[in-house]
């Protein structure tokens, strides 16, 4: 079976698990649509990708924070990010695509052959491979190069890295996101501070979310890398 990986930014979900952590963990996941003033396909995309990274679990339509949910809202930024970054490395399609990163020739992948790792998808690929981008940013998985479209290692710096020292600054390549249609990676609030809740919502409509359903590739295209 696939793994469906909803449309959503890193904010919107980090938002939804704030907003269940005040209410002690466990809430029907209607009233956290009424907290927010949406419907409840409105936020189905944040609680399922939180579902997805392990935070939280739902039954008979209510959200209740994991062990891991909790560990994360007591954590600073550099460890919420941490977190999620574990827990996307062991999805299927993260693991694909930094598996095929490493094993490329110039460590290095184009958007063309981003898309040769996804087999099957339900919505547009400009929307895809954006999301999908924003979410390898902001975990610091890789690195994406707006002028010439390329997915990059990521270059890890301070705690991140393992040392104390801070690496060079962000290149050219993780600035704005010029020419490529990409929005950039959420800017984190201070450390000990929640996101807003009332803003990490999606834009108010009645259509229901898309979803991306995405496979993994055979082991031969991933490392083939080309």
């Amino acid at each position: 079976m696939p793994t469906v990986y909803p449309k959503c930014s890193p904010t919107e979900m980090l938002g939804l698990v704030v907003l269940l952590g005040n209410h002690k963990g466990n809430e029907e996941i209607a009233r956290l649509a009424d907290d927010l003033d949406l419907e409840i396909d409105e936020i189905l995309p944040s609680v399922d990708y939180a579902q997805l990274l392990g935070l939280l679990k739902v039954s008979e339509g209510r959200a209740v924070l994991s062990d891991l949910g909790r560990k994360l809202l007591a954590g600073s930024i550099n460890a919420r990010k941490e977190i999620v970054r574990e827990q996307l490395a062991k999805t299927a399609l993260f693991k694909a695509l930094l598996r095929a990163l490493e094993s490329a020739p110039e460590r290095r992948l184009t958007e063309e052959e981003m898309l040769q790792l996804i087999s099957f998808t339900t919505a547009p690929a400009d929307e895809f491979v954006q999301n999908i981008i924003n979410w390898g940013r902001y975990a610091d998985l890789f690195r994406y190069d707006s002028d010439e479209h390329l997915l990059l290692p990521a270059r890890r710096t301070g705690r991140a890295a393992g040392g104390g020292r801070k690496g060079p600054p962000a290149g050219p390549e993780e600035g704005s996101a010029k020419g490529s249609g990409v929005p950039p990676s959420p800017t984190p609030t201070p450390t000990g501070s929640e996101p807003p809740v009332a803003n990490l919502a999606p834009p108010r409509s009645r259509r229901k979310p898309a979803s991306v359903t995405l496979m993994a590739p055979p082991t031969s295209t991933a490392a083939k890398g080309t």
